[in-house]
């Protein structure tokens, strides 16, 4: 009597926790209903102010270096993703710009670069291998083109970090939406 007990309380407990997993579990949800994005970030983590800097900037409250952030550039009227180039020629303009420019002491090696569709809007999803004077990092990026604005949304973190954090950062990145 006792085996069935523990047999049927180990089912209903079961049964329990796997509905609470879910696959967005340990990622908050962020809207800007404003200047009209969404995405997910990990739990834990904390908005950070930056002047002349990102439209939105969150970081790790223990890996301070590990962060999420939006950056929002007009782009010519009417322009299209997709006419500002394919995947790889837009990760490379980002990489020369935005990522390590002249100057800055870094440099980014375009890793990936591929398109996909969603909510009716084309998406780039870069990813880089960044080298900085002290450390080797590691970028995600989504990059897409709405109401006149390019939205880059990217996702960073230190190389030695990046095989424990890639499928998370994946998903961070993935969730990015404009509307």
């Amino acid at each position: 009597m006792l085996k069935r007990i523990v047999a049927l309380l180990l089912i209903v407990l079961t049964v329990t926790l796997s509905g609470c997993v879910s696959p967005t579990g340990g990622l908050k949800s962020y809207t800007d209903t404003s200047d009209g994005y969404q995405f997910l970030y990990p739990n834990g983590w904390i908005p950070v102010q930056v002047a002349n800097g990102p439209d939105v900037v969150f970081h790790d409250l223990i890996e301070e270096t590990e962060n999420v952030s939006v950056v929002i550039s007009p782009v010519a009227s009417g322009k299209t993703l997709q006419e500002l180039g394919s995947p790889g020629e837009v990760g490379y303009k980002l990489s020369k710009s935005a990522i390590a420019p002249p100057g800055s002491g870094r440099e980014a090696e375009l890793v990936n670069a591929e398109a996909r569709e969603g909510g009716g809007k084309t998406y780039y999803l870069l990813e880089y291998a960044v080298k900085l004077p002290t450390q080797e990092r590691h970028n995600l990026a989504s990059v897409v083109v709405s109401n006149g604005k390019l939205y880059t949304f990217n996702a960073s973190t230190t190389e030695k970090r990046w095989k424990n954090v890639k499928d998370q950062f994946q998903q961070v990145v993935d969730s990015f939406q404009v509307y």
